[in-house]
């Protein structure tokens, strides 16, 4: 087969086989990335982008990648829901970046982010004041949540590092 029609007719199947297992597999699979899924998205990528290419790899085998890659994907975010041990290993814990309206520069120092990074995510909830801010968490995808002001208990900060304990 002439490489070019081996590129057409293997990048056409495996994109659609893709798209299926891909489908089958979960939301999970295309939530916002942490470390773990950007390796997932990358060994997916680099995979299909070998079947495009390569007439040295056959469509089965770029068929059985796939499975393999989505399948250890699967077993994994499986097994962290259920093993804190796997769980910690695969996502970061989220991170207390700003509490009760003060930066807390260590721990920013720590994450590399720089308070105009904090500032810009308080202002996009439309919020003027820094002061007025009673936390923003670093997400393990690297957003930034805000938290504008203080309830009755801190119970969506539970699990977030550095929160201080009364």
């Amino acid at each position: 087969m002439h490489p070019v029609v081996h590129t057409l007719v293997i990048g056409v199947i495996s994109y659609l086989v893709l798209i299926v297992i891909i489908r089958l597999s979960g939301k999970r699979t295309l939530s916002k990335w942490n470390a773990f899924d950007f390796v997932v998205t990358i060994a997916l990528g680099s995979t299909l982008s070998t079947a495009l290419v390569s007439t040295q790899v056959s469509l089965a085998q770029s068929i059985t990648a796939f499975v393999l890659i989505v399948a250890l994907q699967f077993a994994i975010t499986f097994t962290s829901v259920r093993s804190r041990r796997v769980k910690n290993l695969v996502k970061s814990q989220p991170t207390l970046l700003l509490f009760q309206g003060r930066f807390r520069a260590e721990t920013m120092a720590q994450e590399r982010v720089v308070d105009a990074e904090v500032r810009a995510a308080i202002r996009e909830n439309g919020i003027a004041d820094v002061e007025r801010v009673y936390a923003v968490v670093l997400e393990t995808d690297g957003t930034f949540s805000v938290i504008p002001e203080a309830g009755d208990s801190d119970s969506a900060l539970q699990g977030v590092a550095g929160l201080p304990t009364s």
